[in-house]
C-alpha cells in the first residue's frame, strides 16, 4: 500500500522564496498537487495566532510556508549527542505527536516552513568540514566523518513530496568527496524517491519507532509496520540505517513491548547484505514550557506529564526539565540494552539519554 502523504490545506509563498530556483520548484510541486496557494505580499507570515491555542494549532499544522531561511540558520550549532552539526532544510513537522519536543523548542503556531534558499544552505556546510567536536571527537564514531543532522526541527521525509529538499541533500552528500555523513530521522515511510539516489552510503536514515502501546501518541505518522518496511527498503538500497527508539515510556507491560519492537526490527532487517545499523535510545522528558504548550494542543491526552513522578534536573543552560527517576531509567536501560544484544546484535548503540 502506498505511504500516506501529508496534504496541507494551504501553501503560503513569500516573495523572497520565489527569488530562488528551489522555491519556485516547491511552488510548482504544490500547484501540481492541486493544493491551494496563497502568494503573500510581504515576507513576514502574519495572521497565524488565535486566542484559542487549539484553533491556532489546527490551522498552523495544516499550513506549509515557503520562505527563505534567515541568516542565523547558516551559523551551525553542534547537536550532541547525535551529530557534529545541525542544519535545517525546514522548520516544523506535519505529524501530531502528543509528546512533540518541538513544542518547547519553537515559538509561535507550528507552521511548517520549507526553506527556498537550499543551494546556500548546502554550500554553507563545507565551512564546517573537519570542525566537528561531537561525533568526530569520539573514537568509536570518528569513522563517520563530519556528521550533519537534518532532522532537529523537522521530519524531512514527511514533507519530501512537497519540497524535494531531502533528495537534493542526499545527492549533495553523495557527490561531496570528503569524509562526511548526512543524518536524519523520520516517522514516515515514503522512501521510494530515495531508493535510487546516488547516496554512496554517506546518508544514514534512522527510523523513529516505539513500542506499539506508545504509537497511539503519534498521530499523522506512518504505522510502525510501514516504518519498519521502509527501513528494510532503504537498507536494501545500500543506505546505512538506524533505529531511534524514542521517546521511551513506561507504558503498560513496557518490558515486553520494547522487546517485541526490537524483535520486529530484527525481522525487518533479516538477510540485508552489508547492513550498517545503529541504535539511539531516548527516554521521555518534558519542560514546564513544553507541558503547557502540549496541554493546549492536546487537551485530552493521557501522556504522563506529572512532575510528581519525575526527577527535576537542570540543563547546561540553567532551564528545568523533568526526567524519569533513576530506578526507572536504570530498569529501562538494562531491558533495552539486553534486548538489543540478544535479538539485534548488529546494532551499534550510539547513546542512551
Amino acid at each position: 500500500r502506498p505511504a500516506r502523504l501529508w496534504r496541507p490545506r494551504r501553501v503560503l509563498v513569500t516573495p523572497a522564496a520565489l527569488e530562488h530556483t528551489h522555491g519556485r520548484a516547491m511552488l510548482a510541486r504544490a500547484e501540481a498537487q492541486g493544493i491551494p496557494v496563497e502568494r503573500l505580499a510581504a515576507n513576514r507570515l502574519t495572521g497565524l495566532r488565535h486566542a484559542d491555542p487549539r484553533r491556532a494549532y489546527v490551522e498552523a499544522k495544516a499550513t506549509l510556508a515557503l520562505v527563505v531561511a534567515p541568516p542565523t540558520k547558516l551559523r551551525l550549532q553542534p547537536i550532541p549527542p547525535s551529530a557534529d552539526w545541525r542544519f535545517d532544510l525546514a522548520e516544523g513537522c506535519p505529524a501530531h505527536c502528543q509528546y512533540c519536543y518541538l513544542a518547547g523548542s519553537l515559538s509561535g503556531p507550528p507552521v511548517t516552513r520549507a526553506y527556498a534558499n537550499l543551494d546556500a544552505i548546502l554550500r554553507n556546510l563545507e565551512a564546517y568540514l573537519g570542525q566537528g567536536a561531537v561525533t568526530s571527537a569520539q573514537a568509536e564514531r570518528a569513522q563517520e566523518g563530519t556528521t550533519f543532522e537534518a532532522s532537529c526541527y523537522t521530519d524531512p521525509l514527511g514533507i519530501e513530496h512537497l519540497t524535494g529538499s531531502l533528495s537534493a541533500a542526499i545527492r549533495h552528500f553523495g557527490a561531496w568527496e570528503a569524509p562526511v555523513q548526512l543524518r536524519f530521522t523520520t516517522k514516515f515511510a515514503a522512501v521510494e524517491p530515495l531508493l535510487d539516489l546516488p547516496h554512496r552510503r554517506r546518508t544514514r536514515i534512522r527510523f523513529s519507532v516505539n513500542a506499539r502501546a506508545a504509537t497511539r501518541y503519534e498521530g499523522g505518522t506512518a504505522s510502525l509496520d510501514a516504518r519498519l518496511g521502509a527501513m528494510r527498503a532503504v537498507a536494501l538500497a545500500g543506505y546505512p540505517v538506524g533505529l531511534t527508539i524514542a521517546p521511551i515510556l513506561p507504558v503498560p507491560d513496557w518490558e515486553a513491548g520494547y522487546a517485541a519492537l526490537i524483535r520486529e526490527a530484527a525481522e525487518a532487517l533479516a538477510d540485508v547484505p552489508d547492513l550498517d545499523l545503529t541504535a539511539e535510545l531516548i527516554t521521555h522528558r518534558f519542560t514546564p514550557g513544553s507541558k503547557q504548550v502540549l496541554q493546549g494542543w492536546y487537551p485530552g491526552s493521557d501522556l504522563p506529564l506529572d512532575e510528581a513522578g519525575r526527577t527535576k534536573k537542570l540543563t547546561k543552560f540553567g532551564s528545568v526539565k523533568y526526567v524519569f527517576p533513576k530506578d526507572v531509567m536504570g530498569a529501562m536501560r538494562a531491558t533495552l540494552f539486553a534486548a538489543l544484544a540478544r535479538d539485534l546484535p548488529a546494532a551499534r548503540i550510539l547513546y542512551w539519554t
